[in-house]
């Protein structure tokens, strides 16, 4: 791990950003910055500025953006906000807005 940036509590459901994070992982940063800038899912806003971090991270160690690749891009479930929504017969059905835990590790490319 060369470096790596994180984004907490981000109000959008897992699932829906391990989808589009299968997109990104085991690719070069630049190619992975590239994938996100034409696909049209919404978790690409959190996973372009999680990256930009890493990558500005990494340039901040002294490591140049064409040897880095994305090691480990996992995305964990946060708190889910706790909501109810009013049924039939004085009932409530319970709505979970879900949050979730984004991190991403950047390393060098083997062979370098």
């Amino acid at each position: 791990m060369i470096a790596k940036a994180e984004g907490k509590f981000l109000r959008i459901s897992p699932t829906k950003v391990r989808q589009v994070m299968d997109l990104i992982r085991g690719k070069d940063a630049q190619a992975a910055q590239a994938i996100l800038l034409n696909i049209n899912k919404r978790p690409k806003e959190y996973l372009i500025k999680i990256l930009k971090s890493a990558v500005a991270n990494a340039k901040v160690k002294g490591f140049n953006l064409e040897q880095l690749y994305v090691s480990k891009a996992v995305c964990d479930p946060g708190p889910s906000w706790k909501r109810f929504k009013a049924a039939a017969f004085g009932r409530a059905q319970p709505i979970l807005k879900r949050t979730a835990h984004i991190k991403i590790e950047l390393d060098l490319k083997s062979g370098e």
